[in-house]
């Protein structure tokens, strides 16, 4: 009974700070919170004669949530009942208020949508990383992959999302979207990022994922034949995409080997596009249409630039 009494008081003998935790504590250092939050402030519900809205810091650090432990609206109110340290993260004494409910996470994520503060989020966020020296270099990596999409017909339309179209990679087929990104080759951070159908090539997309000051721009084959669009866009840069090297059977091993020179720079852009689908869990869709999705997917681009540069962020705040 006396070690019951202690552990429901929070007097815990044993304790250890999980990746969770850990990783939390980083975000919190890491992300401008007073820059971003400055951004919805214009957008955000006013104190008026009914009850007080909650403060935009404490949605904002919700919706993050959601980004990165891929939660739905009733799946982070959840959480958040269930972890002590994601209800220290936003600051919530459940000892003097309650989770915000799901229909209040629900219409704050449609308010960033409704204004797209998802763009301005992400380009906000590259504004405070090049304050901090991680400005885009002269060199773009562009790639492109799949966000899958249910498939089934098992919903109130009896259809799937007419936004979303099949493509076939390979010998296997694939439904949902596709996320195409522009990576800086320096330091790997996304500078642009767009979605279309899965079934939109990836070199249709090539000119908005340039920044124009580019002297050398790599991809994979499906890019190949694109100079004169690369020259379009970025007048100084160099056509460094893949060639093919296989030609009616015959291989062309030094045409293979300078595919295999650019791909080690190329590979860089896989360290951006796991963190998105691997550490962040957006391998498949959660709304219907490309709006929305494409929202998500440019703010998951902004979080995973201060994940991947949080080390270099972590150090110019202790120097």
């Amino acid at each position: 009974m006396k070690q019951l009494t202690l552990a429901t008081a929070g007097f815990d003998r044993y304790a250890k700070t999980t990746r969770r935790a850990a990783f939390l504590a980083e975000m919190e250092q890491v992300v401008p919170w007073p820059a971003l939050c400055g951004l919805i402030e214009p957008f955000y519900a006013k104190p008026g004669n009914g009850r007080p809205p909650i403060g935009v810091e404490r949605m904002l650090r919700i919706y993050f949530l959601q980004q990165w432990f891929n939660l739905s609206d009733p799946g982070v109110e959840e959480a958040l009942y269930d972890s002590q340290a994601m209800r220290r993260f936003v600051g919530i004494d459940l000892g003097r208020e309650p989770v915000p409910d799901e229909t209040t996470v629900c219409r704050f994520r449609h308010l960033l949508e409704e204004h797209d503060l998802g763009r301005r989020l992400f380009d906000e966020v590259g504004r405070h990383l090049a304050a901090k020296g991680l400005k885009v270099a002269t060199g773009t990596i562009v790639d492109a992959t799949i966000i899958n999409a249910p498939s089934s017909t098992k919903n109130a339309e009896k259809a799937r999302d007419p936004e979303m179209h099949q493509t076939k990679k390979g010998n296997q087929w694939y439904f949902g979207m596709k996320a195409h990104f522009g990576v800086d080759s320096r330091t790997k951070l996304i500078h642009s990022a767009r979605a279309t159908p899965a079934n939109v090539a990836d070199s249709t997309v090539l000119p908005e994922l340039l920044h124009g000051n580019e002297t050398r721009v790599w991809g994979d084959q499906a890019y190949r034949g694109q100079r004169a669009v690369i020259r379009r866009k970025a007048p100084r840069a160099r056509d460094f995409v893949n060639r093919r090297y296989r030609h009616r059977g015959v291989v062309n091993e030094t045409e293979r080997a300078k595919n295999r020179t650019k791909s080690k720079v190329r590979a860089k852009v896989e360290h951006a596009i796991g963190v998105i689908k691997r550490v962040f869990g957006f391998a498949k869709v959660r709304y219907r249409g490309l709006k929305k999705n494409e929202h998500r997917l440019v703010v998951a681009c902004a979080l995973a630039n201060l994940f991947m540069a949080r080390r270099q962020l972590l150090r110019c705040k202790e120097a």
